[in-house]
């Protein structure tokens, strides 16, 4: 019987992925994932078949995945983390009896928070603005609700030509419970070639400079910036 591994690649390159990672890619004999992240790691699977779909093929990656693995070692890959928006809880409810580790990885949050600062050093949440498998109505009730518990929040999927409202009227439900001068920042392609930054306050958030490749991070009624760094005091008495 063979195994299954299922990866978070982290953001991009070898440089952000775990040692585990590594490991289980170069352990693999077959490589399982979507076809654009493949990119990201092809200097680890040279030689290893390759099995990749397009975007929105998650079902058929995640079969595949489970009937390769019952003759084979496989990666699965994910990028960012593997348990958070990524492969790990649809192949686990798919899977039957198949031998299967999850493998942590960089989440995109992380990612975009390292280059900013410190924005998430208190209780954060990150919530995917993608209603493609939740009901956008849910998905403004969990951002009224963070919002109202002061979380820092991270969003996901913030915005796309489908849905080019949305992010809009979140930031405006989050306006309702935190003041205009609260940090919101903008890190597209966290960690890899094309890295960019902006850095608002609520009270002049432009949502033109967010895609689909953006992170956006709201601070809570502590955050603020200092010399260009964002940050979430933990509430040390300094």
């Amino acid at each position: 019987m063979g195994k299954l591994y299922v990866v978070g690649i982290g953001p991009g390159g070898q440089e952000h992925m775990t040692l585990k990672a590594v490991e289980a890619i170069k352990e693999s004999n077959v490589i399982v994932g979507y076809s654009k992240y493949m990119a990201y790691i092809e200097h680890l699977i040279e030689g290893k078949q390759v099995v990749s779909t397009g975007m929105k093929g998650e079902e058929e990656r995640c079969r595949q995945a489970l009937q390769l693995c019952k003759d084979n070692t496989v990666a699965i890959i994910s990028t960012g983390e593997a348990g958070i928006y990524g492969m790990a809880g649809l192949i686990l409810e798919m899977a039957q009896g198949e031998e299967i580790e999850v493998v942590p990885g960089v989440t995109a949050s992380s990612a975009a928070a390292s280059v900013l600062g410190a924005p998430l050093m208190h209780d954060n949440c990150n919530i995917s603005l993608s209603d493609l498998l939740t009901p956008y109505e849910l998905i403004k009730k969990r951002i009224r609700m963070a919002a109202d518990g002061d979380f820092v929040i991270s969003l996901y999927n913030p915005k796309s030509i489908g849905r080019p409202h949305y992010l809009m009227e979140c930031i405006n439900i989050i306006r309702e419970y935190r003041n205009e001068n609260t940090p919101v920042s903008v890190v597209k392609n966290a960690l890899r070639p094309g890295q960019e930054i902006y850095n608002f306050i609520l009270g002049n958030f432009d949502d033109s400079v967010v895609d689909m490749m953006s992170i956006v991070i709201i601070g809570n009624s502590s955050s603020y910036y200092k010399e260009g760094k964002f940050l979430t005091p933990r509430g040390y008495k300094l």
